[in-house]
């Protein structure tokens, strides 16, 4: 007997036959694994791995990408389970909504539509760091009202200087504009920039393996145990990103299978590189003498190849653009398929005829992005990350195990191993990490969360499809 009221659920015999609002299936698995790669390799490789590695964890920082790598990969499964059994756009939103019901479902889709509009912000005012960095590098310095956001001013510039991040705003307006060029068009952009990402961190550990000296992985846990599982969650937000790429299942050309091997592919070939590239990185440099901030850039420019880590500089620039790109268009899938469903106003869902692609809700988030990242520094953006995410996991993982059992007769064309322990691992570390939040971070997460139940009572609730579906005479 369906449920009624706030618990409602999505029926799952029937969701693959909803509607898909005009989304164009054009992405195959190599196109889904490289936008999955976009969203997982970032900052983690070219600015995390060198800060944790000095700060914390030392040469252990390679355990540190391991156990998050293993307790990411327990929501994978998770994840990869439900993309092959519900192919629909919205990740966890749509997981949740079918599951554990309605109201839940709002909770998470609202709470990611948040969370990714402001890690597209953090991500953009980062590239933007490093883009003043090589304007500088080049003798160019721009206007101070233009360079950072207001607060944000060096010693020596007075208060007050800077206005708005210029080149972070335009960042989030460009991949906007991207996005809406079509998903087949967006995505050979995404490719073209994932493998020329991969083929920079190829690069450092070719040419880094040269520059290895053992000595620097003695002693290999300077700050204990504790300091490499202290890195691992610090490092955890490096190694997701398969999530927001689930979000286009609908976009997929063939979702059950595809969409799962793209979700294991993605985490697998990400953390391949980020173990080997740590390796390099803590075998070149003494970790007492990483630079925290551009760590294989002065890693490379030390040994005398300082033109390597100009480029190392560039690629990541360009890199990181596909973390961008991935979350963008993570959040504007959620946000089409809550409009889709009645929790948001239908206009909110409306795709553009021609592209096939949620045009308003791209644009509403490059919007929001461009605000946050232009007028916040990046500390405060990136408070409104994280502990979304995380929720998100610990509701998939839960979902999945609810699901094998309620319903153990429906297709799967993935299964999660070692079902139920695989999942309750991936619960359990999801919600170790929400401890290691900031006050400042529950803080923020509670007033949207209030807002958020504001919206799904006066509006939502009563104007979901599925309530429509129950005031229908049967």
């Amino acid at each position: 007997m369906a449920m009624t009221g706030i618990f409602r659920r999505k029926p799952v015999d029937d969701i693959e036959s909803v509607d898909s609002g005009g989304l164009a299936r054009t992405l195959g698995l190599w196109q889904l694994t490289a936008i999955g790669i976009g969203g997982i390799i970032g900052a983690g490789i070219f600015s995390l791995a060198g800060a944790v590695a000095n700060e914390t964890a030392g040469p252990a920082v390679v355990i540190s990408f391991l156990v998050a790598g293993i307790a990411s990969a327990a929501a994978a499964f998770s994840y990869a389970e439900f993309a092959g059994l519900i192919p629909r756009a919205g990740s966890a939103y749509t997981y949740g909504y079918a599951v554990l019901g309605e109201v839940v479902g709002w909770f998470i889709g609202w709470d990611l539509l948040l969370e990714y509009t402001a890690i597209v912000a953090v991500v953009a005012i980062g590239i933007s760091g490093y883009f003043n960095d090589l304007l500088g590098f080049l003798d160019v310095k721009l206007p101070l009202w233009m360079s950072g956001a207001p607060g944000t001013e060096p010693d020596g510039v007075a208060s007050g200087s800077y206005k708005i991040n210029l080149f972070a705003v335009v960042l989030c307006l460009l991949i906007a504009f991207v996005l809406n060029q079509g998903m087949k068009n967006a995505a050979r952009f995404e490719t073209l920039l994932v493998y020329l990402k991969i083929f920079i961190v190829l690069v450092v550990i070719a040419v880094g393996v040269f520059h290895i000296s053992s000595d620097n992985w003695t002693p290999f846990f300077p700050f204990g145990l504790s300091g490499a599982f202290t890195g691992a969650a610090t490092v955890f937000f490096a190694v997701f990103g398969y999530d927001a790429m689930s979000t286009a299942a609908e976009e997929s050309t063939d979702s059950t299978r595809h969409m799962p091997k793209a979700i294991i592919y993605s985490l697998a070939i990400s953390m391949v590189l980020y173990v080997l590239a740590c390796l390099v990185l803590t075998g070149m440099v003494n970790y007492q003498d990483i630079n925290p901030e551009a760590a294989f850039s002065s890693a490379f420019a030390d040994v005398g190849l300082k033109w390597l880590g100009l480029v190392i500089a560039v690629g990541a620039i360009l890199g990181i653009l596909t973390v961008l790109f991935t979350f963008m268009m993570g959040a504007a899938r959620i946000g089409f398929s809550m409009s889709r469903d009645g929790l948001l106003p239908r206009w909110f869902g409306k795709t553009n005829e021609r592209r096939r692609v949620p045009s308003r809700m791209t644009w509403i988030i490059g919007g929001a992005s461009a605000v946050l990242a232009g007028l916040l520094p990046i500390g405060e953006a990136a408070e409104l990350t994280n502990i979304g995410i995380l929720l998100a996991f610990v509701v998939v993982c839960v979902a999945v195990i609810v699901l094998r059992y309620r319903r153990p007769d429906l297709p799967r064309t993935f299964r999660t191993p070692g079902m139920p322990v695989v999942p309750v691992i991936g619960v359990v570390f999801s919600i170790w990490l929400i401890t290691f939040l900031k006050p400042e971070t529950w803080l923020r997460f509670a007033i949207w969360f209030v807002i958020g139940m504001v919206v799904y009572f006066t509006y939502g609730r009563k104007k979901s499809a599925l309530a429509a579906d129950e005031d229908q005479p049967h």
